[in-house]
């Protein structure tokens, strides 16, 4: 139960017209980019202005975990709080996909709404193509951006001419078909402007917005303006770009007067997707990137800002996730989620109060394999097979390199605190806990099953069905 002091000191210092609000909450979730792609985590080359305000007005942290290494799984995550394969959320939906979010479960939308919040979403959703599935369906009042990745189109350089033109999607009508790169030159531009008049049109009352980009995912795109203008090429382009999104969104926070009163979460989907070389980001010095369960593939760059609650200026390396970010915004909201989740509040961590949410993070990936599992310091890998570029260069242009697939993985164990690089196997120096990791992992399977110890868990719910495939 939330303490009854809570909403007074939530409250505390609010300007007089903001007093009686809850907080609103923005939520931009980039796609693909890598934990070293801040300039304050390494990155050079581009230049992001207004990420760094939102660190100086706010919290970095440097230990943000994402719950799986993939698109779909890692939204269904961060908008429910409960492991994706709990929901039977896995890998990328495409656009023949017959699977979606169930009715049955909760979005962040969702219970906004029925704390009287205006919701908008605009950029990627990924969470089910059909009607059943779309944004609307889940608690969004308004909805304008495209259904699955922007790579699944007749553009993708490894599937040319298998996919149906990419939907742009206003509400849950189609309005376009993008299948030339110029068409989605201007989507980041056009997330941004429905992301602006979204706040201006709704200052007046508590509000959500989700802004969940689909660059810097390739292939890369972005507006005229910003060609050209970055010493990294098309990916330095895109990263100013996107910094742009966000001080504007910021700018509109200000100029309506509800910045005091605004939590601000920025945050990537999973790392970066390495084949791509130089139209791929980097994930600093951690091991592998998107499609894996090392650091590189699911810690990710993470802000937050809440003026007067979260500490401004300060970087903290204390671990959380997205799977954390549904019950924090619900207490942030003065309310709690409905029925059982899997992410902690971790509001006393963000606001500076220390502790870590939780005792251990799960890393699935594929179809229900339980490949790691982080506990603290700890960095426990279970027996799996995973795709590496081995050092090697990724792809130019556009074009990716093929990664070596089926690369192999023993029962290892890592300290993060003195190998972020996950290289020394240390299980045989710690060996209580590499016990204690192992029990995390057999509860792990009792409840969410494991696909290689062929446990079916007895936790697990069927996601939504469409009686029939999609025709994008």
């Amino acid at each position: 139960m939330l303490h009854a002091v809570l909403g007074a000191a939530l409250l505390a210092g609010l300007p007089s017209n903001q007093e009686s609000r809850p907080p609103n909450v923005v939520i931009v979730f980039v796609d693909d980019m890598g934990w070293g792609d801040l300039p304050s985590q390494g990155a050079t080359g581009w230049k992001m202005p207004n990420l760094a305000r939102l660190e100086r007005e706010g919290t970095r942290f440097t230990h943000f975990s994402v719950a799986q290494p993939v698109c779909s799984a890692s939204r269904a995550a961060l908008l429910t709080g409960c492991w994706p394969n709990r929901l039977g959320i896995h890998g990328a939906l495409g656009p023949w996909s017959t699977v979606g979010i169930h009715d049955d479960e909760t979005t962040l939308a969702e219970l906004a709404k029925s704390q009287g919040y205006a919701t908008g979403a605009f950029g990627k959703w990924h969470l089910g193509y059909q009607d059943q599935f779309l944004p609307t369906r889940h608690g969004f009042d308004e909805f304008y951006g495209i259904p699955y990745s922007n790579d699944m189109w007749p553009g993708h350089p490894e599937r040319p001419k298998q996919w149906p033109p990419l939907p742009l999607i206003d509400g849950d009508t189609a309005v376009d078909g993008l299948s030339t790169l110029p068409q989605q030159d201007v989507l980041t531009a056009k997330f941004t402007e429905h992301a602006v008049d979204f706040i201006e049109r709704h200052a007046d009352e508590p509000f959500f917005l989700y802004v969940p980009h689909p660059q810097p995912h390739v292939p890369l795109a972005c507006s005229a303006k910003w060609k050209g203008s970055s010493e990294q090429g098309d990916y330095g382009d895109v990263m100013q770009e996107l910094d742009w999104s966000v001080g504007e969104i910021l700018a509109a926070l200000d100029k309506t007067g509800v910045a005091d009163n605004t939590l601000v979460v920025f945050a990537s989907d999973n790392g970066p997707w390495l084949s791509y070389g130089d139209h791929a980001g980097t994930t600093g010095n951690l091991r592998e990137g998107k499609g894996t369960t090392f650091e590189g593939g699911i810690r990710v760059p993470c802000i937050v800002r809440w003026p007067g609650r979260v500490p401004a200026s300060e970087v903290d390396d204390t671990p959380w996730g997205s799977i954390d970010v549904f019950p924090t915004i619900a207490r942030a909201m003065n309310t709690a989620p409905v029925g059982p989740i899997d992410g902690r509040d971790a509001t006393d961590l963000i606001t500076g109060d220390g502790g870590s949410p939780r005792d251990a993070y799960l890393c699935y990936y594929r179809t229900n394999e339980l490949q790691a599992i982080r506990s603290g310091r700890w960095k426990l890998h279970l027996p799996h097979g995973y795709r590496s570029m081995e050092g090697r260069p990724g792809g130019t242009g556009g074009v990716p390199t093929n990664y070596t697939y089926g690369v192999a993985q023993g029962l290892s164990l890592y300290d993060l605190e003195a190998d972020p690089t996950e290289i020394n196997d240390v299980k045989d120096s710690y060996p209580e806990v590499l016990k204690h990791m192992l029990v995390i992992a057999e509860q792990a399977r009792q409840d969410l099953g494991d696909a290689l110890s062929e446990c079916d868990g007895a936790g697990r719910r069927e996601p939504g069905r469409a009686e029939t495939t999609p025709t994008p």
